[in-house]
């Protein structure tokens, strides 16, 4: 039998904690469902699942429609785009059936990929190897989740390069809708017509829109992610705040960037460390930090506790003990001029 792989090579930084992963997560689901009532897919696809962070890792190996599980998705630092091409290549060398004297191969490859940042690796090595390699051999279809993507770099990738405008419940659910259609159609295609090429569903009615990678877009810091830990249970958590730009409050017509509360998260220590690259060497002020969080793991009033170390931990605002260093201590405030505190790498 021939196959029709799919890969879902998937960003898990930082920036996608919360409704972003969560949305992922539940479309992955409605993908498979769907898929399964589609007698042209049985026969044909096979499902493979690749999340990357600072560093990437298989969730799930190419696995049979009908025997595949959509897996819960961590969350790591960073957005190494170079290393989750190496690890996606390298996968494909392994997995894919290649057409041979006595059988024929797989049909090509499709991989959806979905980012929301920019590289904090240079894919640049990576990049060249999937085009002299691996990009006349696959379908690859890059969606940026928002704008902060920079899809003049996807554009070397794929000339199927778009955009996903609105992050909200309703435009994921349309968003995944629109990519379970698609791979019903190049089922159809291959399995029918024995046409080996990708057929993408229309686009109409719904947020997203193909972009024009030849025109390079601004790239800016949509959000700012902390890394947090609880004095009580010592688990890990992220806080997340999403870029504002709004008035001064002293300088009319001056316009000042803001980042407000999105919320707090915890994250599983040992799969984040898997994904991850480490702390970036970045700062953010916390008087550019509007809103503070309870902490996610135990309740705590305050989720944004600065200890001497400079780690963040939290406090329900007597004394307590930092679970990064060990010192205690009492809560005060912050001075004039804030601190500065060290930034995720998103």
């Amino acid at each position: 039998m021939r196959r029709l792989p799919i890969y879902f090579l998937i960003d898990v930084s930082e920036s996608m904690v919360g409704e972003p992963i969560k949305q992922v997560e539940d479309g992955m689901r409605t993908i498979i469902q769907e898929l399964r009532t589609d007698p042209y897919a049985l026969e044909t696809v096979f499902v493979s699942v690749i999340a990357f962070a600072g560093r990437a890792k298989s969730l799930s190996p190419l696995t049979e429609l009908y025997k595949f599980y959509p897996p819960k998705f961590p969350i790591g630092g960073g957005t190494a785009l170079g290393a989750a091409l190496n690890y996606l290549m390298d996968d494909m060398e392994r997995s894919v059936q290649k057409t041979t004297l006595e059988v024929k191969g797989d049909w090509k490859p499709i991989v959806f990929l979905f980012t929301d940042g920019t590289p904090t690796d240079d894919p640049t090595s990576a990049i060249e190897k999937w085009q002299r390699r691996y990009k006349t051999k696959c379908n690859m279809v890059c969606i940026s989740i928002g704008d902060n993507a920079d899809t003049n770099l996807l554009g070397k990738l794929s000339e199927n390069v778009l955009r996903l405008n609105g992050t909200d419940e309703y435009s994921f659910k349309a968003f995944f809708k629109w990519v379970t259609a698609s791979i019903k159609t190049s089922s159809v295609s291959v399995s029918d017509m024995g046409v080996d090429e990708l057929k993408l569903a229309p686009l109409n009615g719904i947020s997203l829109e193909k972009v024009d990678t030849e025109r390079r877009s601004v790239v800016d810091e949509n959000f700012v992610v902390l890394h947090g830990r609880c004095s009580n249970t010592r688990n890990r958590y992220l806080i997340k705040f999403a870029k504002r730009v709004g008035a001064s409050d002293f300088l009319p017509n001056f316009s000042v960037l803001k980042y407000r509360l999105v919320g707090a998260y915890p994250i599983e220590e040992a799969s984040f460390e898997s994904l991850s690259d480490g702390l970036s060497n970045r700062n953010i002020n916390t008087n550019d930090l509007m809103g503070v969080p309870t902490c996610p793991c135990c309740g705590n009033q305050y989720g944004l506790v600065v200890c001497e170390c400079g780690n963040i931990m939290c406090s329900d605002g007597r004394t307590c003990s930092c679970p990064w260093c060990g010192m205690e201590g009492t809560l005060g405030d912050i001075q004039d001029g804030g601190m500065d505190i060290t930034r995720g790498r998103g």
